[in-house]
């Protein structure tokens, strides 16, 4: 259509002109002035406004739309919090029902199946509220497809300067659905075992299981979580250990979540019984049914293969160990899991006390190879790693913690940050993170914590941007 107008604004132009020789054979008058004048004809064509508008609108509706559902993914991981702390709740009463059923009148144990019945109903309509989500979402991605094809269409045919406003709106809702569908994806679909991210985005609020196994709020020092490489049969075990100081002296092994929470361990191993394998320190992991932890003396690091129950140690070279994190004394070794192996972190007399990280090779049980980071350790919470990726924490108040820094061992950059999470306690003793379910486990004065982990994606099809 512009073109269309240039070009009878050009015809004007030469209106006052004599003489054109481009024109000689064109159809025209000339007036008792000594003006010539001619007619222009206009294609027929003309740019169908109203179908671009009904587009405009549909935009709108399908806008908002997408805001609902945005807002209902936000209110499932909240309602999935809220009702496992719930669960969690029902199963230590039915617990302590079941061992004095006596003390427990008719009338109580009718109001505890009705709240079972409560959950189970509030559980059933999250189902089928997600179910239907799913669907919602499917729709409104065929419809942005098939408008997309119309505006296509439009651009092709028509002067495009009329259509990219609208065209630019919906790559914006198209972006926003591929946004909600991949936080539904997380999750409801969480893609475990990939790197194909661009690191941590944030953390969700923590989710507090319960009081530690022992029932003992003083059992602050420990730690729990699952199996960071599980044997075959073994991918629901969680594991636990505590005490009321330093030393490590136990290790329990349930044989799934629901076992942890009713505090029936299947095994329960003693790393005193047969010879002094204590260790020190609550910075240890389960991997392969192996526990990796700080050996108490000597100073070293050590692992216990519950499978045989033989254990063995090896001096790491260089590590000090004056050198702890700011929440705890004696986690001088710390050991972390993620998607591609095992690591420990330390820090040395060379370093003056500044973070360093090795990777051990788990056949040879020894360090492969080691990175110097610039933090320094007493400053530090804790830390973990994901994807290779080295991430360590930090306080910013009594109710707040956050991720402050990065290392890549892949690229040996570092990166300050900062990914503000919620504490449950002030004070934590462990914070480790499994690659099995993109989870962080930490334990929190006594108490079991975890949080849901979201990772910025690599968008490797972005819609086309427009100029």
């Amino acid at each position: 259509m512009i073109a269309a107008l240039l070009g009878f604004f050009f015809l004007r132009s030469i209106v006052a002109f004599e003489t054109v020789d481009l024109w000689t054979g064109r159809n025209g008058t000339v007036d008792p002035g000594d003006q010539c004048s001619c007619e222009a004809f206009l294609p027929g064509t003309t740019f169908p406004m109203g179908e671009l508008v009904q587009l405009e609108q549909t935009a709108v509706q399908i806008s908002q739309k997408l805001e609902l559902e945005i807002i209902k993914v936000d209110m499932y991981e909240s309602k999935l919090t809220i009702y496992m702390e719930r669960v969690a709740n029902l199963t230590v009463v039915i617990e302590m029902m079941e061992d004095d059923p006596d003390s427990y009148s008719e009338l109580y144990i009718q109001e505890v199946k009705i709240q079972i019945k409560q959950v189970e109903a509030l559980i059933l309509e999250l189902q089928a509220s997600i179910q239907t989500s799913s669907a919602v979402l499917i729709t409104i991605r065929k419809e942005i497809t098939v408008i997309i094809v119309e505006l296509t269409k439009l651009e092709t045919k028509y002067d495009k300067n009329l259509v990219l406003v609208t065209r630019r709106e919906y790559i914006k809702l198209q972006q926003k659905l591929e946004e909600c569908e991949r936080r539904h994806n997380e999750i409801f679909n969480p893609n475990i075992g990939s790197c194909n991210h661009g690191g941590i985005s944030r953390l969700s609020k923590p989710i507090i299981s319960q009081l530690n196994a022992n029932l003992a709020s003083g059992h602050i020092y420990g730690g729990w979580g699952k199996d960071s490489h599980p044997l075959p049969g073994s991918e629901t075990m969680y594991w636990y250990s505590a005490s009321t100081d330093a030393v490590v002296r136990y290790m329990s092994v349930y044989s799934d979540y629901y076992r942890l929470i009713m505090r029936q361990a299947m095994k329960t191993y003693d790393l005193y019984a047969s010879s002094d394998w204590r260790g020190m320190g609550n910075n240890y992991i389960i991997r392969a049914n192996t526990l990796y932890y700080q050996f108490a003396n000597p100073f070293s690091m050590a692992k216990f293969n519950m499978t045989t129950q033989k254990a063995e140690y090896r001096v790491v070279p260089s590590a000090s160990n004056r050198f702890s994190y700011h929440y705890a004394p004696n986690q001088i070794l710390d050991f972390a899991a993620d998607e591609s192996g095992l690591w420990v972190t330390y820090a040395t007399e060379a370093s003056k006390g500044k973070l360093v990280l090795g990777k051990i090779d788990e056949a040879a049980f020894a360090l492969k190879q080691v990175w110097q980071t610039s933090i320094f350790k007493p400053s530090v919470g804790n830390t973990f790693m994901v994807c290779g990726v080295l991430y360590a924490t930090r306080s910013v108040d009594i109710h707040t913690e956050e991720i402050f820094y990065t290392y890549d061992t892949h690229t040996r950059k570092e990166r300050y940050v900062s990914i503000p999470f919620e504490k449950f306690q002030e004070r934590y003793m462990y914070l480790d993170y499994n690659p099995t379910d993109q989870k962080l486990y930490m334990y929190n004065n006594g108490y079991y914590v975890s949080y849901h982990v979201w990772f910025n994606q690599n968008q490797s099809n972005k819609p086309q941007v427009l100029i």
